[in-house]
């Protein structure tokens, strides 16, 4: 049995010397590209899948932040839209999947990623092209007729993949086209966050002003009693001036609130296509905080985050560059063929006597380029290395998200329970207060020192509340879940 070696020099020996046996020879071809396309493949697939365990050893066998042991179990699919139990949401996140022009680009971005791999995957098959030419031709003599010629022909062009370089081209794009894919889903993923802490930043925001209005209206109540003390004698104008100052404030901080609420509005209203007029109208609660998902092992998010995947594929890409660009430097076949007739009359072309043919081979070796594909391979080498990096970085930052949004949740708890008992007994503390001024027992300062108070640990609850429902949406896109509803 010959060796593969000498095989393929006879196969070569009869390309250059003879070809009187075309079908016999394009098809043995066809069978030793194919042959090697596929263990080049699988090469390149063992080669990536080493080199990426190599640089990513950094990846723990579970989480290091302490969690419930109800949420060490497989990671999987949570319908994190329908968990925060807000219709209003769901629909706002749907608008904005549907008319987000960022969105749109990178949808485009796709389908041009894909029209890519389409053209790189052309190359390995046969061009064929029809062709057809008319001319007419005389001299300034009347005596010498003129002469027509008309000719319609088939021709034929394959560059045959001899070392997996074209092969190597269409795997990088098709490689580069999975991860646009990848990188759309994130960017619809992110945009689904985005719009969902956006949406929770607006209610919030209501119920400052909301908050601040109360107490604003327990201010312009307290300022009229001290008006009717100061004018019976029970009142300073010390009183009058503090009270008025204090009313003066509030306002202040209710106008920017005011004035925050809209820009929150039309942040959200730019997310979901719409003018930022900052009228869109929210709920005036928060929605209910979900439970902790299931996290699963740190590795499983390797497969589960759509950035990582699409960090995986450029290291695919770039591993497949690196072999088109080592292939580029070795010798290239290409077959050509032609079929077809000429004649002087239009109705004689396809007479058999008039139709030729001809198969035609070309071996293009490069001498001297001036270390141009040398330096494409190192060009392409160091773009792998850059792939492989980046891929490392990307895994790593994805764990350094889950880790702290696994500990911002049991910060946020004991906050939200502190603050708890802050606004229960600061209320308590301003009730009282106002007892003990009605009776003289104490300073107007220091009520409105209590009712500042109350103001504080409300508004701080709420922030509190609000960062413990983007710490579950940034939870949910860390961990890699599915986003669709």
């Amino acid at each position: 049995m010959l060796s593969k070696k000498m095989f393929s020099k006879r196969i070569f020996k009869q390309t250059m010397f003879s070809l009187r046996q075309p079908a016999i020879f394009i098809s043995v071809f066809t069978v030793l590209v194919l042959t090697g396309c596929a263990s080049n493949k699988a090469q390149d697939d063992e080669a990536i899948n080493a080199k990426i365990a190599g640089h990513t050893t950094f990846t723990p066998q579970s989480w290091t932040t302490s969690v419930d042991e109800s949420q060490i179990k497989k990671a999987q699919d949570v319908d994190w839209l329908s968990s925060f139990q807000d219709a209003l949401l769901i629909d706002l996140v749907k608008q904005a999947l549907a008319n987000n022009r960022d969105l749109m680009a990178a949808s485009a971005n796709v389908e041009r990623a894909n029209a890519l791999a389409v053209q790189a995957g052309a190359q390995l098959k046969p061009q064929a092209n029809l062709a057809f030419a008319s001319s007419r031709a005389g001299s300034a003599s009347s005596s010498t007729p003129e002469v027509s010629s008309q000719a319609l022909s088939v021709q034929l062009n394959w560059e045959v993949d001899l070392w997996g370089r074209i092969s190597a081209g269409q795997r990088a794009a098709v490689a580069s086209a999975e991860a646009a894919a990848a990188d759309y889903q994130y960017a619809q993923h992110s945009l689904a966050a985005a719009t969902a802490k956006a949406y929770f930043i607006a209610i919030e925001v209501v119920r400052q002003v909301a908050i601040l209005k109360d107490i604003l209206a327990s201010l312009e109540e307290t300022f009229r009693i001290v008006n009717v003390q100061y004018k019976n004698g029970l009142a300073s104008a010390q009183d009058v001036a503090l009270t008025k100052s204090d009313l003066a404030s509030t306002r202040e901080q209710l106008i920017t609130l005011e004035a925050s609420q809209r820009e929150a509005l039309r942040a959200l209203e730019v997310l979901l296509g719409r003018y930022p007029k900052g009228e869109l109208a929210v709920k005036n609660n928060l929605p209910v905080l979900p439970t902790m998902p299931p996290l699963g092992v740190p590795s499983d998010i390797l497969e589960r985050r759509p950035d990582l995947v699409a960090s995986e594929r450029r290291v695919a890409a770039a591993f497949n560059s690196v072999a088109k660009a080592k292939a580029a430097r070795l010798p290239q076949l290409s077959l050509t063929g032609n079929l077809g007739g000429a004649s002087s009359a239009l109705s004689d072309i396809t007479d058999p006597a008039n139709v030729t043919w001809q198969l035609a081979s070309n071996l293009l070796a490069p001498l001297f380029d001036g270390g141009v594909r040398k330096a494409q391979v190192e060009v392409a080498t160091s773009e792998q290395k850059q792939a492989l990096a980046a891929y490392a970085q990307t895994a790593l930052g994805a764990f350094s998200e889950v880790e702290t949004n696994l500990d911002l949740a049991n910060t946020l708890v004991q906050r939200e329970n502190e603050l708890s008992v802050a606004v229960v007994e600061s209320e308590k503390a301003y009730r009282i207060a106002k007892l003990r001024h009605k009776e003289g027992e104490i300073a107007l300062i220091d009520l409105l020192a209590m009712q500042q108070r109350v103001l504080s640990a409300s508004s701080n609850k709420l922030s509190v509340q609000r960062l413990a429902l983007e710490q579950r949406i940034n939870l949910f896109l860390a961990l890699g879940g599915s986003w669709a509803n």
